[in-house]
C-alpha cells in the first residue's frame, strides 16, 4: 500500500475556493493513478477526480466538471485539487486514493487511501 496525506480542507463560505493537496511518496506519481473522493456521512465514496500516472490525463466526475481542476507536481510528489464555486453540497471529507491500474471512479478499486480532510461549505 502506499501512504498518502491530504491537507488544505477548512470552512469557507459558498463561491469560495479550496486548494486540496495529496502528498505521496517519492517516485510513486509515476506508477499509479491519482483520484480524489468524497465522502459525506453515512454516504459511499464518490469519486471527483482522477489522474493517470502514464501521462497525466485527467477524468472528472459531471458533479464537479468545469469547478474542480486535478493536476500534479511530480517534483512535489503531490496531487492538487483546486475547487471552485463550493456549494453547500460540496461538504465532505475529501479523500484521495491511489491505483496502478487504469483511472476510474469506483472506489472499491482502490487500496491505498488517505486519512482525508473535512471540507465544509457554508450557506
Amino acid at each position: 500500500q502506499v501512504q498518502l496525506v491530504e491537507s488544505g480542507g477548512g470552512l469557507v463560505q459558498a463561491g469560495g475556493s479550496l486548494r486540496l493537496s495529496c502528498k505521496t511518496p517519492e517516485f510513486i506519481l509515476g506508477w499509479y493513478n491519482i483520484a480524489w473522493f468524497r465522502q459525506a456521512p453515512g454516504e459511499k465514496p464518490e469519486g471527483l477526480a482522477c489522474i493517470s500516472y502514464h501521462d497525466g490525463e485527467t477524468w472528472y466526475a459531471d458533479a464537479v466538471k468545469g469547478r474542480f481542476t486535478i493536476s500534479r507536481n511530480v517534483t512535489k510528489d503531490t496531487v492538487y485539487l483546486q475547487m471552485n464555486s463550493l456549494k453547500p453540497d460540496d461538504t465532505a471529507v475529501y479523500r484521495c486514493a491511489a491505483d496502478h491500474g487504469g483511472c476510474s471512479f469506483y472506489y472499491t478499486q482502490f487500496d491505498s487511501w488517505g486519512q482525508g480532510t473535512q471540507v465544509t461549505v457554508s450557506s
